[in-house]
């Protein structure tokens, strides 16, 4: 048998070992760092083959530790375990298996550690006990009997055999053992099993996914009844009922307190709910939700209405009182309570670095005119005040469609007379060069036109700013024309 040391912090943690395999039959011992805990009894616990421990008494005060190969007391002969425990543990272990110790109960001792000889004998006796097995199946099918033997196993010195046997009804193997000892030349011993106990020494996994509970750590089974899955509203189905020993299942105990305890907290299945309508009877309960679902009849499933718990003891209460409400639901349905976090998922759309195309908006018609009219005010004060670099329009941008620069006049020689001679064809816009302040007055009656123009021309209106840039000397030699070139309020 294998073990593994715990390497704990404690200076005794080598003597807390345990076996590889974390079974049923493994045990911690969790006082190994206690002081004197070691010494504190003569007892030890010793392991044999399935799930068979005995505990001897360590009378020659042998040095013993876990995982030893010990020569143990048996009748007849000796037999040959592992020891899985000492110390103060031992005590606790025969007080949980309730091991009597007292006058009259004589322990069986420890002879020595096993020797090489010892060992070779328990490796053959082992190595018989498959071929066993076999023959004596195939010898309890021949006397008709009604019994399945499970497995075999021989004692440590090889004069005794235990057989384990599976029987639903009682078997008379009298005959049985006569058969097998003249076949074997050893001691026969019968010990009947459980299904239970069959399935957890073969193992398996069950169908939560994990190793078998009678196979892992259950060691007392329990009968399991029909009315512990009636309570909990499993559906009676075998197949889903059953485990892998064809018995209910073990874990169908494992909550059966919790919903009987639960159960106490609800209405009684056999109270009849009444109001003006019908009579409901009780049809299922759901113990989480606290809800009861009823039925207008007895039998089967007919008008199923699901109400709270706290509903069914008020309508119990008013029939009590000798009223009958008008429905079984009521009155006010209540609200689902309001969520004030937001949804996590569903701000992690699988399109939101998609990228989404605006729509222009559509400018009306009246309030490009009226920019065009504003546009026309600007320029004239550009005109007038020599600050036309700020009131650029938009289309400057577009400079392919500029006029010709190449006949630009210095301000020196530049006549009055040909200020609209360098001009540009955009003059009949009215909104630049010395026109300005006669088509800015008329900017009301032409905005409509000037919009239309302005959609189907595109005006170089950078060169214009730059004329009425050019004419700031020009318009400063007139002092009588700035009251004219005022923007109207």
């Amino acid at each position: 048998m294998d073990f593994k040391l715990n390497k704990g912090s404690c200076c005794m943690g080598k003597k807390g070992c345990s076996k590889i395999q974390n079974t049923k039959l493994n045990t911690y011992d969790w006082l190994c760092d206690v002081p004197d805990a070691e010494n504190a009894t003569d007892y030890v616990e010793v392991q044999f083959k399935n799930t068979r421990k005995g505990y001897f008494l360590n009378s020659s005060k042998i040095p013993l530790e876990k995982g030893d190969m010990v020569a143990v007391e048996a009748s007849p002969g000796h037999d040959i375990g592992t020891v899985t425990l000492t110390g103060k543990l031992v005590l606790l272990q025969m007080k949980k298996n309730n091991i009597r110790t007292g006058e009259g109960y004589e322990p069986k001792k420890v002879y020595r550690k096993a020797k090489p000889t010892d060992i070779e004998k328990y490796e053959e006796a082992k190595a018989k006990e498959h071929a066993t097995m076999i023959r004596s199946r195939q010898i309890a099918a021949d006397l008709g009997l009604n019994m399945k033997i499970g497995d075999v196993e021989y004692q440590g010195d090889g004069n005794k055999a235990i057989f384990y046997y599976i029987a639903d009804e009682r078997v008379d193997f009298r005959q049985l053992i006569k058969v097998l000892a003249e076949a074997f030349r050893v001691r026969i011993e019968m010990k009947q099993i459980g299904a239970r106990q069959e399935a957890g020494r073969i193992g398996g996994i069950g169908p939560c996914g994990r190793e078998l509970c009678c196979s892992s750590w259950m060691t007392s089974f329990v009968s399991v009844a029909t009315g512990a899955a009636r309570y909990q509203d499993i559906s009676m189905n075998p197949q889903k009922l059953a485990g892998q020993c064809a018995k209910l299942k073990c874990c169908i105990n494992y909550e059966v307190d919790a919903y009987v305890e639960a159960q106490k907290r609800l209405p009684s299945r056999e109270i009849v709910l009444e109001t003006k309508d019908n009579n409901y009877y009780h049809f299922k309960t759901d113990i989480f939700k606290r809800e009861i679902t009823y039925s207008t009849d007895k039998s089967f499933a007919a008008n199923l209405i699901t109400i709270s718990a706290e509903r069914a003891f008020d309508v119990i209460n008013m029939n009590k009182k000798g009223s009958k409400p008008v429905t079984l639901e009521a009155d006010t349905k209540p609200q689902p309570p309001k969520r004030d976090a937001q949804d996590i998922l569903g701000q992690d759309s699988v399109t939101r670095f998609d990228s989404v195309k605006k729509k222009k908006k559509k400018r009306p018609a009246g309030n490009n005119g009226g920019n065009n009219g504003n546009g026309g005010g600007n320029n004239t004060n550009a005109a007038a005040g020599g600050e036309g670099g700020n009131n650029r329009p938009a289309n400057n941008k577009q400079a392919g469609n500029r006029p010709v620069n190449n006949d630009r006049q210095q301000p020196g020689d530049r006549q009055p007379g040909n200020e609209n001679s360098n001009r540009p064809s955009g003059n009949n816009n009215g909104n630049k060069g010395g026109n300005a302040n006669n088509n800015g007055n008329n900017g009301n009656n032409n905005r409509n036109n000037n919009n239309r123009n302005n959609r189907n021309r595109q005006k170089p209106k950078g060169n214009n700013d730059k004329q009425a840039n050019n004419d700031r000397p020009q318009q400063q030699a007139k002092p009588g024309n700035k009251p004219e070139n005022k923007p109207e309020a």
